[in-house]
């Protein structure tokens, strides 16, 4: 009665490992800056530290400057060290990424790449994630494979809410999530569409709706072997969600 597991091809480990392990030390510089943003919030410093900003050495020299108790200013020298690490080794995983990346089919990395604000890695990450798109035989176990729904709680005919929150792929749903918000930049189509979803659902939701989206949007586009097509993007989009999507389970 349980479904046979998925056979990861051996030859795209390594690469996909790599995007894994990339991912894990993203994060943990995103929790360096939040940390220097917060004791510059506490210290009454109005200078946001921004993503771009950060990357720069020129100007993480002048975070220090900032400070003058001496034990604050050891966690900041602390706290910049390990950020200048952790981006050091970010920056030679993806030479690395890219130097021993083969795309073995380069017809669907091109496809995922067309969708607006699925980059370089957003579109291996997903590439290398899902292998073979004919593996899911619709769109509701795809996108529930990709977290980018609730699954049902079930027993004895009765229905509960909450559970099989860690069904699927967690780097898939960050993926989508992470390219919702990239897709939005610089985008005034998208932009109106998601104002409209804040004014109906609120921001949280409107996210959400907008990561499903490019789920359902991907699989198809895989399944068909088709380019990224806004016309049908806004125009056949589904805003509210299917319960029959919601049963499917990884």
């Amino acid at each position: 009665m349980f479904p046979i597991a998925y056979a990861y091809p051996k030859a795209k480990r390594a690469v996909r490992d790599l995007l894994r392990r990339r991912l894990f030390f993203v994060r943990q510089r995103a929790e360096l800056s939040v940390h220097l943003q917060n004791t510059n919030h506490q210290y009454n410093i109005n200078d946001p530290l921004t993503s771009s900003r950060m990357r720069s050495e020129v100007y993480r020299n002048t975070i220090p400057q900032k400070f003058t108790d001496p034990a604050t200013l050891k966690m900041v020298n602390a706290d910049l060290a390990m950020f200048k690490s952790y981006n050091d080794i970010i920056t030679k995983l993806e030479f690395q990424i890219e130097d021993s990346m083969e795309v073995q089919d380069p017809v669907s990395y091109s496809i995922i790449n067309s969708v607006p604000g699925l980059g370089f890695i957003l579109s291996l990450t997903i590439l290398y994630e899902i292998d073979d798109i004919h593996r899911f035989s619709d769109v509701g176990k795809f996108i529930s494979y990709c977290r980018l729904v609730k699954c049902s709680h079930e027993s004895a005919g009765k229905k509960e809410k909450g559970g099989h929150n860690k069904i699927g792929n967690v780097h898939l749903k960050w993926a989508f999530s992470e390219g919702a918000v990239l897709f939005l930049r610089n985008n005034e189509r998208g932009q109106r569409w998601h104002d409209k979803l804040v004014q109906r659902y609120g921001k949280a939701k409107a996210m959400s709706i907008i990561a499903q989206q490019l789920g359902r949007t991907v699989y198809y586009m895989l399944k068909r072997k088709e380019a990224f097509n806004p016309d049908k993007f806004y125009g056949d989009k589904k805003i509210e969600n299917k319960d029959s999507d919601s049963e499917h389970l990884a």
